[in-house]
């Protein structure tokens, strides 16, 4: 059993890989791939705006966009590894995971218009140790704000730079050297001379030194910057087992765009809101569906059979979103029932709540967390469920039905055993193998639709998250519920193979 836990475990990992990448590459081939939300808020154009540049510099940090789509995976699946390569990461007290900054992109054709590129400058890195934890941050901030302008303002005189050589090569009529596209093949230029004589050669020169300028300015900013970075300021981010070659840490989702936080600041709260919701309702299918299946298959053809198939089914045709709807506006409000809240899972004083139900100082009975807690949960709950019966009762009534003509069953009625011990101790049992297959279905089922039942009631977990992250094309968040949702059904798998084994001695791992 062990070995073959093992083994499980192993094979999680060639999984997640491939759901990761799947998932990674419909993101990549998306209108504007990753950094779609950026060049949103850009309007498409190079700019060097700080808000937008520093966070197009922790896209070209974090994935390399300039690199081939399989690249950019690996880069980030590389960050996302706890088993981390190079250099070691620090962390920022906010939790924010920081690295030696990326080289700043060499002008293209420096030939042309200088005598050569000058090289990453030594700079007198300004002491630390006598600075407090804020003034480390504030000044790290300052020197990566220096280093992002010095280098979007590099890659934005490049991109006029490569526009202006278009011009310059269909003027010179060196169609060859330019792309379907328009872009141009600067390979092609390489071992050519420039027509100093050309009418656009001026500009081109000029646009060339404006690419040398801020170039230079560029390299002194990162120079600064990873001088900085060579003190370490900060702590390092997880464990060194061979410093500056490999390190083990957790796994690094990134940062949100839309809230400018750590994703797994996000995560595991919405994470645990879900799982609690899908926690209480799963328990609920199975008390009411098992035993309904099993009267169901005792009862067979009877009134309560058909009855309580009808209805099962009418329930699994009902929309989840409808449902949801007329729960508001029926039970919730107060023109009506007024019976539940609306929307979240706690009242605003909740926080203030004592855990459990009590008599307060003036002798009123105060609901306490808990019960406020079960109260919220009351009507997303039902939304959850009432679509599971179906499935597990007329599951458990077909698995009862094969077995209840079984030759074990007809031997075991011929010996004497009373009705209840053939159900239970035999029937039933010998049917909890479909059951549990039906769980590994049911759960990750009603993560997804979770999604629905907590936009319709304010609920703040996964789905919320999830949906809120595709509004804002907020990939990080994406990419990062998408690991933990596969996780998180892996498991469930991993769980099914262990009650197999528990429910049935005839199953083995060996």
């Amino acid at each position: 059993m062990t070995t073959y836990l093992l083994r499980r475990l192993l094979l999680m990992i060639p999984t997640l890989i491939g759901i990761t990448f799947l998932v990674f590459m419909i993101v990549a081939s998306a209108p504007g791939g990753i950094g779609a939300a950026v060049l949103a808020q850009a309007g498409g154009a190079m700019t060097a705006n700080s808000g937008v540049a520093q966070q197009r510099a922790y896209l070209e940090d974090r994935y390399g966009l300039s690199d081939p789509v399989i690249f950019q995976y690996f880069r980030w699946l590389g960050r996302i590894s706890p088993v981390k390569l190079g250099s070691q990461a620090q962390q920022l007290p906010s939790g924010e995971v920081i690295r030696t900054p990326r080289p700043i992109p060499q002008p293209p054709l420096a030939t042309w218009y200088s005598q050569g590129l000058p090289t990453l400058p030594k700079v007198e890195a300004a002491a630390i140790k006598d600075l407090s934890e804020e003034d480390r941050v504030r000044m790290y901030r300052r020197l990566e704000r220096q280093y992002i302008e010095g280098r979007f303002n590099t890659v934005a005189r490049i991109t006029e730079f490569r526009s202006q050589l278009t011009v310059y090569a269909r003027e010179r009529g060196l169609e060859a050297g330019v792309n379907p596209d328009g872009t141009p093949i600067v390979e092609f230029f390489q071992n050519l001379q420039p027509d100093r004589s050309s009418t656009e050669w001026v500009v081109l020169e000029a646009k060339g030194k404006a690419v040398l300028e801020a170039y230079t300015a560029g390299l002194a900013a990162q120079a600064e910057l990873a001088g900085f970075f060579d003190q370490r300021p900060f702590e390092g981010y997880g464990v060194a087992l061979l410093p500056g070659v490999l390190s083990i840490a957790w796994p690094d989702f990134g940062t949100a765009f839309s809230s400018g936080r750590p994703v797994m600041d996000l995560i595991p709260p919405a994470m645990a809101t879900t799982l609690t919701l899908n926690l209480v309702a799963i328990p609920i299918i199975y008390m009411v569906a098992i035993p309904s299946g099993i009267l169901a298959a005792v009862r067979r053809g009877s009134l309560f059979d058909v009855g309580i198939g009808s209805v099962y089914i009418a329930l699994y045709s009902f929309p989840v979103v409808l449902a949801g709807v007329l729960a508001i506006g029926f039970l919730a409000n107060q023109q009506y029932l007024g019976w539940f809240p609306v929307a979240g899972l706690h009242a605003n004083e909740a926080s203030q709540m004592r855990f459990l139900p009590a008599y307060g100082e003036g002798g009123q009975w105060e609901r306490g967390w808990l019960v406020d807690m079960l109260w919220h949960m009351g009507l997303p709950v039902m939304c959850l469920v009432y679509t599971g019966f179906a499935v597990l009762s007329k599951q458990t009534r077909a698995a009862m039905l094969e077995n209840f003509n079984a030759d074990y069953v007809r031997t075991a009625k011929a010996k004497g055993v009373s009705n209840k011990d053939v159900i239970f101790k035999h029937v039933f049992r010998n049917s909890l193998i479909p059951l549990i297959t039906i769980f590994v279905t049911v759960f990750p089922g009603m993560l997804a639709g979770s999604v629905v039942v907590e936009r319709i009631f304010t609920i703040p977990g996964m789905g919320s998250l999830m949906i809120e992250a595709i509004n804002n094309r907020d990939f990080e968040v994406i990419l990062a519920n998408t690991v933990m949702i596969a996780v998180v059904n892996l498991v469930a798998l991993l769980v099914a193979d262990i009650l197999y084994a528990l429910a049935d001695p005839r199953v083995a791992y060996s």
